[in-house]
């Protein structure tokens, strides 16, 4: 690293250096030069030191840009790893939890069917133990499903995604607390069509269902769900909006993040690995997701996608 910085230097120092040997060299009114048979005057020297000069310094301004920019860059590439471990670091505690919680009710469970207990309080563990049972395999289910949306090949075919919306308002009409709420989709397609979006048509659906489902999940009975999709060149927007009881400030910057679960959230069925999904599938398409939202109003999750040239 020395020898490589002496070098530099040296090559940075070199027009300075010859500008100011060849000035040494015309020091006299005239020097006639017997092989090439011409003069040269006294200011052609002084020129060449200051353009020797001029050389060095925008050299060494040059240099100093590029060892501060290269020193910036390293600092943002380490600071982008220690974030990235951060977070893992955060996801394997979360996961730590999630499998943790589960497995202690079972045990727990086991320890009583393995006493004398009356059949009808038998039927209850059995039940119990099936729902913990049921919530690790959904939490293993949408790893596995996370892990294929990192790695997964985006097919670029044109994608239809209202079509996309309708069919998954229809899927969730199977959804337990529907019925005690009201959805409503609205496609923005006046006067023209929208426009179709390129990209992985089973992903998208993904990531529209879970946005849907997330707000069923997390707004009480009596709540309205409106889906509302709409064209702001160059992108197809998609707001999934709620007047549930909204996200706390404290959550919201942590909301994407795997396994995070706000205080709303806690006693609700799910993963915590829904949103996490949305995002990565989102940013997979060059897209972008974002969420605003005000405690006791309600919530609002905006998608935005590229639409096809």
């Amino acid at each position: 690293m020395k020898l490589r910085r002496v070098s530099v230097i040296v090559l940075i120092l070199s027009p300075l250096a010859v500008g100011l040997i060849l000035a040494v060299a015309l020091q006299s009114p005239r020097v006639a030069n017997p092989v090439l048979h011409f003069q040269v005057r006294f200011d052609l020297g002084t020129s060449l030191f200051i353009a020797g000069g001029i050389l060095t310094a925008s050299a060494f301004g040059f240099w100093s840009f590029r060892r501060r920019a290269n020193t910036r860059l390293r600092m943002a590439v380490e600071n982008a790893r220690e974030e990235a471990k951060q977070e893992r670091r955060r996801f394997l505690r979360r996961l730590d939890h999630e499998l943790k919680n589960p497995l202690t009710a079972l045990q727990a469970e086991l320890a009583y069917l393995a006493e004398e207990v009356p059949i009808e309080q038998a039927d209850k563990v059995l039940s119990d133990m099936n729902g913990q049972v049921e919530r690790l395999r959904s939490l293993i289910t949408d790893l596995r499903k996370l892990a294929q949306t990192e790695e997964h090949a985006i097919e670029r075919e044109p994608v239809d995604v209202g079509e996309l919306l309708e069919e998954v308002v229809e899927a969730v009409q199977d959804h337990p607390g529907i019925s005690e709420r009201r959805l409503h989709l609205t496609l923005l397609q006046s006067p023209w069509k929208l426009s179709p979006v390129p990209g992985d048509r089973g992903l998208l659906w993904l990531a529209c269902f879970n946005l849907v489902d997330n707000a069923l999940k997390f707004t009480p009975p009596s709540s309205e769900i409106e889906v509302r999709a709409f064209e702001v060149s160059p992108w197809f927007v998609v707001e999934v909006t709620d007047n549930g009881p909204g996200i706390p400030p404290e959550d919201l910057p942590h909301i994407f993040e795997e396994l995070y679960r706000g205080k709303n959230a806690q006693g609700c069925p799910g993963s915590g690995l829904g949103l996490a999904m949305v995002r990565t599938i989102i940013a997979r398409h060059e897209g972008t997701v974002a969420v605003r939202s005000r405690p006791g109003q309600g919530t609002v999750f905006t998608m935005r996608l590229p639409v096809a040239s």
